[in-house]
């Protein structure tokens, strides 16, 4: 009740101070995103999106980078795995994958390279600032960005030289470094940076029967490096590498639902990354620009688990125990290229009002899976081969049509292919064009407010069900389209000490994607399938308030509502997993006396549904975190603490028959959110 109280006054605030245009003409936000083919203030962009900023994130480098996102209003995530990994966007997005391939609903981008197949990987050292875009990005990315798009820009390398180390100690034996650096390689002509960062810790899990407390173990190594080549005036190339060895244990379910595992097989859950993108952009006059793009990314990963939670001899043999381990080993490789023309001053079009970008898109992706399935002594081995390419044209125009009033108008049309082999002699393809795009009006009232209205169309490829055992009808799924339309208001206040964001947005669904599985005998036929229909709506709003140098105060909040207009009859009218209909986060930044500064914020959210297969659901949460900072010249010190609390939360549930004590009795297994945590953080910078 506390939290839908604190929902209720955070929206009747922002409310209030879109209506009150009280405020003076000033310079709006110095935030700039990149994300729809310009740069743009924050202020200045027509569609939700919220960016999280490296002041935000210096003191998160060792929490999971999908958990920083869910600060962001509207945006969830879920485990069932060795931390936070897949990512939900007003309730859109996979929970979990095992044999059948999928196509990401939510994006993920870090430096150009496309990651949204394999974001585990994903961090927040050395990053400049993260990007969340939501709603349908059909226009700029395609397939991968039906509910929204993450963009990660790593800090750039710079003329000037600099360097920034860091150490970190916690609980549960906690030890992080990082160290990045770069400047001038080549005077006037290129430029380099570097980070290393590497996290490890023992998890949050025991394992009372093998004696051990890292089983569900944290263990990083992040690389990136960057080089910028000014080759001439009106030609710079930047080439990015990354690095990624994640060798992390997986151990998190338990029959008791407790902190204490008895799995005598504990699984893994790793990703061995390696991948570059290489940018050329040419200046022509003050026409356009042109930009030319590839990306190229390998990664083997390993995502395995003990299926009994238990040891051989725990139970009587007369009560049937089972002792199985499962093991999903995985390729996958993937080539992006992309060309853009995008207009400058001087090339606008129609009497010099409208701003034009034109582009080409290539895609190929290729997953090869190896499942090797241990059953009471038995192997069964299964392979899967999954090919897609895509074709895309895409074009969009920004016409000024007075003073004050922008038309927008965006379309794209891809190309999409799958081909899919299986070592059960399953075989199938498809062929399809698929289009997205979106139209658009933003209106400047006064130099402090911009209001907008859009209405975006975005589309999920569908596919291949891996699963053997599954009815032919079920072997395929179709594809997902969604249409959303967002309207809005960014304004600022009191010179620019109050700053607002305000989005509504209602979206309908068609062949809206459902996991789901069938059981049998103690086996998961886990598949995709299509309802025919849902619907959501909601808000996001976010709150910045600078009543004086030394104090910010902010406040984030997203509302949802999100149900399935035509499905199962049990279906029919619930929300789908995943869904929660209020996510908050209300906080302080204050800085006292001389070099220190005190941060405290409370995030909540919302109850929701584990499963589109069962009702069971979460408990809403409310967690506090904190952190006290000292700076002194170079050097800082940071003292953090999260869940301060130490609330229990779950990030994943299932409902299924797994102890065999109690007669294999269906009931609500969950994985267990972050504990308290606390360390300290040493940072330098020369």
């Amino acid at each position: 009740m506390k939290s839908k109280i604190i929902a209720t006054s955070i929206l009747a605030a922002s409310v209030g101070m879109t209506v009150n245009a009280l405020a003076d003409e000033v310079e709006l936000d110095p935030i700039v995103i990149g994300a729809d083919f310009r740069d743009k203030n924050l202020s200045q962009v027509s569609n939700s999106v919220s960016v999280i900023g490296e002041e935000q994130l210096y003191d998160k480098n060792t929490e999971a980078f999908i958990k920083v996102l869910s600060s962001s209003p509207n945006v969830n995530f879920s485990a069932g795995a060795s931390k936070a990994k897949y990512i939900q966007i007003r309730g859109i997005g996979e929970r979990s994958q095992f044999e059948t391939p999928v196509n990401p609903s939510v994006g993920v981008i870090i430096d150009g390279i496309d990651l949204s197949q394999s974001p585990l990987g994903a961090g927040t050292f050395d990053v400049k600032q993260i990007e969340v875009l939501r709603g349908p990005q059909g226009t700029t990315f395609g397939a991968n960005g039906m509910a929204g798009m993450v963009i990660v820009e790593s800090n750039e390398p710079t003329a000037e030289a600099n360097s920034h180390f860091e150490a970190t100690v916690g609980n549960y034996n906690t030890l992080a470094f990082g160290a990045a650096g770069g400047g001038t390689i080549i005077k006037d002509t290129l430029l380099g940076r570097i980070s290393v960062y590497k996290n490890r810790s023992d998890g949050y899990m025991k394992n009372s029967y093998l004696g051990r407390d890292d089983t569900n173990n944290i263990d990083e190594l992040t690389v990136k490096g960057a080089l910028k080549w000014l080759v001439t005036d009106t030609l710079t190339v930047d080439l990015n590498v990354l690095h990624i060895d994640v060798d992390n244990g997986y151990d998190a379910f338990t029959l008791d639902n407790s902190w204490t595992t008895k799995s005598d097989m504990p699984g893994k859950d790793t990703q061995l990354t390696n991948a570059f993108s290489l940018k050329a952009t040419y200046q022509y006059d003050d026409i356009m620009h042109l930009t030319a793009a590839v990306s190229h990314s390998n990664t083997d990963s390993e995502y395995s688990y003990d299926e009994d939670w238990s040891y051989v001899g725990e139970f009587d043999d007369s009560l049937w125990p089972y002792s199985w381990f499962d093991q999903y080993l995985r390729n996958k490789k993937q080539t992006d290229l992309d060309i853009r023309m995008v207009s400058d001053e001087g090339g606008k079009i129609f009497n010099e009002t409208t701003q034009w970008t034109m582009g080409l898109y290539y895609k190929d992706y290729s997953e090869d899976l190896n499942r090797n399935h241990y059953m009471d002594g038995v192997w069964e081995p299964f392979s899967h081969n999954y090919d897609t390419t895509s074709k895309a044209v895409y074009g969009q125009i920004d016409s000024t049509l007075t003073e004050k009033l922008v038309f927008t108008l965006g379309m794209r049309a891809e190309n999409w292919k799958a081909d899919y082999s299986d070592s059960d002699a399953f075989s199938d393809n498809t062929d399809e064009n698929l289009y997205g795009g979106k139209i658009g009006l933003t209106y400047k009232a006064q130099a402090n407010a911009q209001y907008y209205v859009t209405l975006s169309k975005g589309y999920k490829p569908g596919g291949f069900n891996a699963d053997n055992t599954l009815p032919v009808e079920d072997r395929t799924f179709q594809t997902e389209t969604l249409w959303n339309l967002d309207a809005g208001v960014n304004s600022n206040y009191f010179d620019n000490t109050l700053i607002n964001r305000l989005n509504f947005f209602y979206g309908k669904r068609k062949d809206q994607q459902v996991k789901t599985y069938l059981e049998n005998d103690r086996s998961f036929s886990d598949y995709l399938s299509n309802a025919a229909k849902g619907t959501y709506y909601g808000l996001e709003s976010e709150l910045d308030y600078y009543p004086n140098d030394t104090l910010h105060l902010y406040s984030k909040l997203g509302l949802l509502h999100a149900e399935f207009d035509e499905y199962t009859p049990e279906m029919t009218g619930r929300a789908p997993a995943q869904s929660p209909k209020y996510q908050y986060n209300v906080g302080l930044d204050y800085a006292f006396m001389e070099n220190w500064r005190f941060k405290a914020n409370v995030e909540g959210m919302g109850s929701y549904y584990f499963s589109d297969t069962h009702d069971q659901e979460s408990d809403p949460y409310a967690l506090f975190n904190s952190s006290v900072e000292y700076t002194n010249g170079n050097f800082g010190a940071i003292l953090w603490g999260r869940n301060l609390a130490d609330k229990e939360y779950n990030v994943r549930g299932f409902y299924f028959g797994n102890d065999p004590s109690k007669g294999y009795e269906s009931e609500l297994y969950t994985q267990k959110g972050t504990p308290r945590t606390f360390g300290l953080t040493l940072t330098y910078d020369y």
